[in-house]
């Protein structure tokens, strides 16, 4: 599928000579700098060097001395508490952060989990009662809540208090709860409006050490689990999320939790964990129990104590992830071949697709899979308990929520953001919505929005790369939405030595004419232009600079994104 290379504006040429003399760096790296805001000595120095103290008072946030008072008056009375999240990446941590905290310091404590399948998203009506009966009288939801309504009237009716710690878009309505912590609140000042659920519940245990003079390190050792919900849950890696990003890699690298050092072992990691490697790696391992089976078996390995009963946690978790891969690969077979089937499907703006056997617990996987195959907005549905359940992905620049906001008449409830949201309806509704959904695309998307797009930070000559010029652009880490990694340019290149890998991958040294620097690029799934690209033929090539790191011998490599022949 071709791509379209789409550059950011050139910063101001004074700006990055003044920041490169002043931080003596090239301009090349100061040009990436202010693309990126930051034009000052003083900012770069903030940028480059984060620092705990950069994190923002966490009494800030609407609602948290009420949270705080009302948490710090139930260990005081002995109430029993009960941690409640939801089933995905950022609940699970949420939950094992927030309850391995406060289990230090109140004994009368529990987790709950929903099920996916019986219970579905959020704060559920089951979920509500089995607290009431078991006698809990404070819950506090992580990651979820911000929506739940009549699910939090029914529990002050039940006599039983709610703190929500979410972060996703509030309604028109907030719930009634004793505390509503959400940065995204249009009442609330917080400085910073991106925090994961994990982060906004790391921000209430953050208060509660602050008001109870708890020593701050305490809370510190969990700082792992928010590093991996900001990475798998795709939150903008800059600000208060970049300052816990990096010392929760770092906890990560170092001394991880039990739990977390099993699964980076399983996943075979090598060398330093990223954001990257969290996203592929350890995220899925954790989603896999909720999506095979209950996700209380991700928060049981994340609050392993030792490392013999993390691993043996953990290798049932991969037998689980094992399973979701096998789900994953067939039904995206099987929707793929739909698409390709029905020639009115194929020339759609949008792809929703809909059968009563698909494994719910993929299908948000397989809609992703369809967009990197037809690049469109997707929505997979399937049965589960008597309605059509399904997971929306979208494409750049594309509102999805807003989308599926326009066919809320036909929904039971519907929840998310911009690039990928939930929703329910009554299995009668669903050809409806097919019809509704594509009308709504087809009227809200450009051109442009179908296209897949490479973001090109600068274009640069090969000679100008060398292991200062690396070392430098990877303290620019960790990389995400908001700060991803710098994507390059090179214009009229050649390679050399070019090696054909499995028949659909190339391995090459690449240089310029009127240069001698050549460097070793890896090209995944561009097999197809071996003969041309062997026989000498000049491109131009879109590419990451990363460290390979082969048997211990570590070298730059450039890492192809695109290359197109000229």
């Amino acid at each position: 599928m071709s791509k379209r290379w789409v550059y950011r504006d050139l910063p101001d040429p004074e700006t990055v000579h003044s920041l490169a003399s002043g931080i003596k760096v090239s301009d090349t790296l100061a040009a990436l700098l202010v693309q990126r805001g930051y034009s000052t000595f003083e900012e770069t120095r903030a940028f480059f060097r984060p620092h705990l103290g950069q994190l923002h008072d966490p009494f800030l946030m609407k609602d948290m001395e009420k949270a705080v008072n009302r948490l710090s008056e139930a260990i005081f009375k002995k109430e029993k508490i009960l941690i409640y999240g939801d089933y995905d990446v950022d609940g699970t941590t949420s939950v094992a952060l927030a309850y391995g905290f406060l289990r230090k310091y109140h004994s009368n404590i529990d987790y709950y989990i929903p099920d996916r399948y019986d219970e579905g998203y959020g704060i559920s009506e089951t979920g509500v009662r089995w607290a009431a009966e078991q006698g809990f009288t404070l819950v506090i939801a992580l990651d979820c809540g911000i929506k739940a309504v009549s699910k939090v009237e029914l529990a002050n009716s039940l006599g039983v208090d709610f703190i929500i710690c979410d972060h996703h878009l509030p309604g028109p309505e907030l719930p009634k709860a004793f505390a509503v912590l959400d940065p995204k609140r249009l009442d609330c000042d917080y400085p910073f409006d991106g925090l994961s659920g994990c982060g906004v519940g790391f921000k209430l245990m953050q208060a509660f050490a602050i008001q109870n003079t708890v020593d701050i390190q305490e809370l510190y050792l969990y700082l792992d689990l928010v590093a991996v919900s900001i990475a798998s849950d795709i939150v903008p890696v800059v600000g208060e999320n970049r300052v816990l990003a990096y010392f929760g890699l770092q906890k990560l690298n170092k001394s991880p939790l039990p739990g977390l050092k099993a699964l980076k072992n399983l996943s075979g990691i090598r060398g330093d964990v990223t954001v990257t490697r969290v996203v592929f790696g350890i995220g899925p391992r954790i989603n896999a129990a909720g999506r095979i089976d209950h996700a209380g078996a991700a928060v049981e390995l994340l609050l392993a104590r030792t490392e013999e009963e993390a691993e043996e946690l953990a290798a049932q978790l991969d037998i689980k992830n094992d399973l979701r891969k096998g789900f994953d690969e067939n039904i995206t077979k099987e929707a793929l071949a739909i698409i390709e089937e029905e020639d009115q499907l194929k020339k759609s703006f949008s792809t929703v697709l809909y059968r009563e056997n698909w494994h719910k617990g993929v299908i948000g996987i397989v809609a992703s899979r369809c967009i990197e195959k037809f690049y469109r907005p997707t929505i997979i549905l399937t049965e589960s308990n008597s309605k059509a359940t399904g997971s929306a992905r979208s494409v750049v620049g594309f509102d999805v929520y807003e989308a599926i906001a326009e066919c809320a008449d036909l929904l039971d409830q519907y929840g998310g953001h911009k690039y990928a949201a939930g929703l329910t309806m009554n299995l009668d509704k669903v050809e409806a919505f097919k019809e509704r959904f594509e009308e709504v695309v087809a009227r809200r998307i450009t051109p442009e929005m179908l296209e897949p797009i490479i973001d090109i930070d600068l274009a640069i000559p090969i000679e100008g790369i060398n292991h200062k010029f690396f070392n430098i652009l990877r303290q620019m880490a960790p990389f995400g939405p908001g700060n991803m990694q710098p994507v390059f340019v090179s214009t009229n290149v050649v390679a050399k030595s070019v090696k054909q890998l499995k028949d659909i991958h190339l391995k090459m040294f690449l240089s310029q004419e009127g240069s001698k620097a050549s460097l070793e690029a890896i090209a995944f799934g561009f097999g197809e232009y071996y003969d041309a690209i062997a026989d000498g033929a000049p491109f131009n090539v879109a590419y990451t600079i990363e460290e390979n790191d082969f048997m211990g011998n570590k070298t730059m490599q450039l890492h192809i994104k695109d290359l197109k022949l000229d």
